[in-house]
């Protein structure tokens, strides 16, 4: 095994995709039923993801 190293090291990308999927696990067992696929795009915020993503006219 690898030593450890002192301090913390974060990849943001990481912990954001993480979190993500968090939700997504708790959206599906609060539902009833499977979730749509424009209930995981909300869940995802994937139309905010699109809009920061889209250059400005």
């Amino acid at each position: 095994m690898a030593p450890l190293r002192g301090g913390t090291v974060q990849d943001h990308v990481a912990l954001a995709e993480i979190e993500l999927c968090g939700e997504l696990i708790i959206a599906a067992s609060a539902a009833e039923e499977r979730l749509s696929l424009e209930s995981i795009d909300e869940v995802l915020r994937v139309a905010e993801a699109r809009a920061e993503s889209s250059p400005e006219e």
